[in-house]
């Protein structure tokens, strides 16, 4: 029987309604369900397993029920795996996820009938290096941040572009993003937008102590380095906003163009742009 795994955002009482109807309607349509341990809060009808364990259990699908908060967590840990990922928004903004809950089950149902696109993703890879030894390696879909910790003064940043400076400034941070990123925190820190189809990574500085310093667009193959020169009190390293790792003057963090993308389902033909106008609001006056 072909698996389908449900992931879900936590702290959602509605998921105690939602997940049995949803595990019903897969069984009915002979798939066989299987929950993340955030899922297994709300309902005992399927098993449940941690979510680092389920791509081992080799869905055919992922279910995610929850924001772009969600999909993100979802989508590095099921990057290596390539297994696609059908995302249902229960959040505020949902950018990535398309779908919204009322059209869930039509949706599943053009997945059946393999009436669905898939939409892949590059996504960055970052490895921390300290004193010439790797400490991490961490994989992104939206960005990588090298940033200032909780005081309110700059640090001192340099980046370098295939091993040749770019520029050395005094900033909050700098933000590396992949074009699916690009709507995100690279959007807010005045960042240019990118097609998700772009093959090219962004570097934008977080609130440059430079009138002239501005974001930069480069290629998608290219090889960045991030070097914390001083911070006031402490520095990190974020991953698609949701996991921290502390540096320290003179880290290194080395990104470049992931071995691994996402693949996302997608059903809707409004594409990227209707997105744009419909959660952002572009171009409307």
């Amino acid at each position: 029987m072909v698996r389908v795994a449900i992931a879900c955002k936590p702290h959602r009482e509605e998921l105690s309604r939602i997940l049995p109807e949803l595990i019903r309607w897969l069984r009915g349509h002979d798939y066989e369900p299987m929950l993340d341990s955030e899922a297994g809060r709300y309902t005992a009808e399927a098993p449940s397993f941690d979510r680092a364990e389920l791509p081992s259990r080799q869905p055919s699908l992922v279910i995610v029920l929850g924001g772009d908060g969600t999909l993100l967590s979802v989508a590095r840990v099921f990057a290596a795996s390539g297994t696609p990922i059908l995302s249902v928004n229960l959040g505020f903004l949902g950018f990535l996820t398309e779908v919204r809950l009322a059209d869930l089950y039509s949706t599943l149902e053009s997945w059946c009938e393999g009436c669905h696109g898939l939409d892949e993703r590059a996504m960055l890879h970052a490895e921390l290096w300290r004193d010439g030894v790797q400490q991490c390696s961490v994989d992104a879909l939206n960005e990588i941040v090298v940033s200032k910790g909780d005081i309110a003064r700059m640090g001192d940043f340099a980046v370098e572009l295939d091993g040749r400076s770019v520029a050395q400034f005094r900033a909050d941070g700098v933000i590396v993003s992949t074009p699916t990123g690009s709507t995100a925190y690279t959007l807010a820190a005045n960042g240019p937008i990118l097609t998700p189809d772009v093959d090219a990574m962004v570097v934008t500085p977080i609130c440059p102590h430079l009138l002239t310093l501005r974001p930069i667009v480069v290629r998608g193959d290219a090889s960045l380095t991030v070097r914390v020169e001083r911070v006031p009190n402490q520095a990190l390293l974020t991953v698609d906003g949701q996991q921290a790792v502390g540096l320290h003057p003179g880290d290194e963090v080395r990104c470049c163009r992931s071995i691994h993308t996402v693949r996302l389902v997608r059903i809707s033909e409004g594409g990227f742009f209707d997105a744009l106008r419909s959660k952002l609001s572009w171009g409307e006056r």
